[in-house]
């Protein structure tokens, strides 16, 4: 079986923990892999270490992505924010680059994403980019609109598909190391990967891909992995 990281939010009231959604454990299992739940409560300099014994990152949901960290002061509409999680996972993105594994980035990871790698954010859709989308429905759903050729029209067969959503970030100022393959009907960017991958497989979605029945990008995500030889 291959090993793959995912990475976790962090309870922090009385007593700190780890926590992961249960949806990612299946999803992955699903696919042939195995999970390593990977705290962000490291330190970032030990992110390269971290990544050594897996073939492959998930970088997984969760609350905002702070601001300063692409130079943005704090919207009103600013939620919840772990600034060790965001220097942690903007880590694990250049390790992960660096070691040359592929990376699986979903709804706020694809947002750390676009970050770290240069990028911004839009910090609350409904007041700085409003649209006929309620994209923080909950369990709304609505039409993406796939770019061909791309890496993920070629994982998920087609041009579009019907994705769930709940959020209220989204990228704003998209990487330069980064193209668009996917977006909502309003314009919303729901979908990313590298411009020049040489090589390297990365797919970032602004969906839920574990919460529903597509199961293509986790299995084109495990195939990528499995050609991958840890270096642990």
């Amino acid at each position: 079986m291959t090993v793959v990281a995912v990475t976790a939010h962090r309870h922090t009231d009385e007593d700190e923990r780890v926590h992961l959604n249960t949806s990612y454990v299946t999803a992955l299992e699903n696919a042939g892999l195995v999970p390593l739940v990977l705290p962000t409560s490291l330190q970032p300099s030990h992110a390269a270490l971290a990544l050594q014994a897996v073939t492959g990152l998930v970088l997984s949901g969760g609350e905002d992505v702070d601001p300063a960290m692409y130079g943005a002061r704090p919207h009103p509409q600013l939620g919840r924010i772990d600034r060790q999680r965001d220097e942690v996972e903007a880590a694990l993105v250049r390790a992960a680059f660096d070691l040359r594994i592929p990376v699986f980035a979903i709804c706020r990871g694809m947002q750390i994403l676009n970050v770290a790698l240069g990028g911004t954010l839009y910090q609350d859709l409904p007041s700085e980019c409003p649209g006929p989308i309620a994209h923080d429905a909950g369990k709304g759903e609505h039409d993406v609109a796939i770019a061909h050729p791309s890496l993920l029209s070629r994982t998920v067969n087609g041009g579009s598909l019907r994705a769930n959503s709940r959020h209220h970030q989204a990228l704003k100022d998209v990487a330069p190391a980064l193209v668009v393959t996917g977006r909502a009907p309003d314009g919303v960017v729901e979908a990313v990967e590298l411009r020049e991958p040489e090589g390297r497989w990365l797919i970032g979605v602004q969906w839920h891909p574990e919460d529903i029945t597509e199961v293509g990008l986790f299995r084109a995500f495990a195939e990528a992995a499995l050609g991958v030889e840890a270096v642990g």
